[in-house]
């Protein structure tokens, strides 16, 4: 079989031939992603020490998938003041964090400052913590909101103190499907230019795709492969999330729901098909931290990190609200055979625990 030939050879996986990974059985899929896996990692599961903060759910997007934001099924509207942010940042400081990561709703009430003044703030005070802030949709957001180019929200948030981007608000690709469940929201291309621009300026950052809700197979392969040329062009990628879509409070009514099965498939075949993406992120806030810990076996090499706290995945139903305890987090690494490796947010190791 051709396909097996490929495999066999570490040849790159075209477009059809990456729809055909899906029909393969689960183990064979798990062979060729944890033999790349192994040659680049071994043993490493990273992880870094992390604190989510999710500022505000007040939105002007109404994304179908969508049940973090204020809405008719959340109605808990709520901002947070900068010093209210800096609190947390304090608090998480003093347990040792080493990045925040903050992603709000796309607030039109906030101001612009609002953003970028607590990204200075938090550098100023914090100048030790990585921030890892906006996503994609949120650069669009601000930028049409306050009539700025993506070029000049890019100057703004680094001379603002962001470090790097998250991947979120790539959802999925394909048009279609994005028409469906985000209408309104950063487009595809739009999603990638900002990224792009984001590389040129020497920064990195995630992309993430969210699965599991009305796309198909064939979608999640064009979803990658898009990434894998943006990749080829900037190399500014760290690292790729799937995302799976959580199932409560929010609007699509989808009957089916991923199973276990699919998602490390998809996570095997993430690892075959971004051949020159560097880590491919088991992120357990939408897997649940004992499928992220199989999905290690099957190409993932990250975890995320502790968290702390998170609220946009749990509002949907994950069980990621409260975080998980640091020790507990490397004890349950080490359970599942693997060395847990504390990172920083750009990779670099920091303690082989």
């Amino acid at each position: 079989m051709e396909l097996i030939e490929k495999l066999e050879a570490g040849e790159r996986i075209g477009y059809e031939e990456g729809v055909w990974l899906y029909d393969l059985d689960l183990f064979t899929l798990a062979k060729y992603a944890d033999k790349r896996r192994k040659e680049l990692y071994g043993k490493k599961s990273f992880f870094n020490i992390n604190r989510h903060i999710n500022p505000t759910n007040i939105c002007k997007d109404i994304c179908k998938f969508c049940a973090f934001s204020a809405n008719r099924k959340n109605p808990n509207p709520y901002t947070l003041s900068h010093d209210e942010i800096l609190k947390i940042v304090e608090e998480a400081s003093k347990r040792g964090i080493k990045e925040v990561h903050i992603v709000s709703a796309h607030n039109d009430k906030a101001g612009l400052e609002w953003y970028m003044g607590i990204f200075k703030k938090i550098k100023e005070r914090f100048p030790h913590i990585h921030i890892k802030a906006l996503t994609a949709a949120e650069v669009n957001f601000l930028a049409k909101e306050y009539g700025l180019s993506f070029e000049e929200m890019i100057d703004m948030m680094i001379q603002s103190g962001v470090d790097s981007m998250p991947g979120g608000g790539a959802e999925i690709f394909d048009e279609e499907v994005r028409e469906y469940i985000c209408k309104g929201k950063v487009s595809s291309d739009e999603w990638l230019h900002i990224h792009r621009l984001w590389h040129q300026k020497g920064r990195k950052s995630n992309a993430t795709m969210l699965f599991g809700h009305v796309e198909r197979r064939e979608h999640r392969i064009d979803h990658m492969l898009r990434l894998r040329a943006l990749q080829d062009e900037t190399g500014g990628f760290n690292c790729f999330i799937p995302l799976i879509y959580q199932r409560e409070n929010n609007y699509l009514n989808v009957q089916e729901f991923v199973t276990g099965q699919e998602y490390l498939k998809t996570i095997a075949i993430a690892r075959i098909l971004l051949d020159n993406i560097p880590h491919i992120k088991a992120y357990w806030a939408t897997s649940t931290l004992g499928l992220a810990l199989v999905a290690q076996e099957f190409g993932a090499d990250d975890l995320d990190g502790t968290i702390e706290r998170e609220a946009i995945q749990s509002a949907a139903g994950a069980k990621s609200r409260y975080g998980v305890a640091l020790e507990e987090f490397v004890a349950l690494i080490k359970d599942s055979g693997f060395v847990p490796v504390e990172r920083d947010s750009l990779y670099n190791e920091l303690k082989v625990w």
